[in-house]
């Protein structure tokens, strides 16, 4: 009885893993998000992922990435500390 039990649970976790994975979002009239699996919103435009990209540790941009924030001021030590 109670391997049955972890069995249900482990599909309805398997099952709710896969639906993650297929997230997606749009931006709806309101500007909020609205999460989906659907490939395309209501309104026709193309959703978009709900998960961030992949990190590796091999990132062959990430000096130019640096460098371009630097330049645009948007590195967390060139904005103001948070204020308490």
């Amino acid at each position: 009885m109670q391997k049955e039990a972890t069995s249900q649970a482990r599909g309805k976790l398997d099952s709710f893993a896969f639906l993650c994975s297929l997230a997606e979002y749009y931006i709806n009239e309101k500007g909020d998000k609205v999460y989906t699996t659907k490939k395309e919103s209501p309104l026709g435009v193309p959703t978009q992922s709900a998960h961030p990209a992949r990190f590796s540790p091999d990132d062959k941009y990430s000096r130019q990435r640096y460098l371009l924030k630097k330049r645009f001021g948007l590195l967390p030590t060139q904005n103001p500390g948070p204020k308490y």
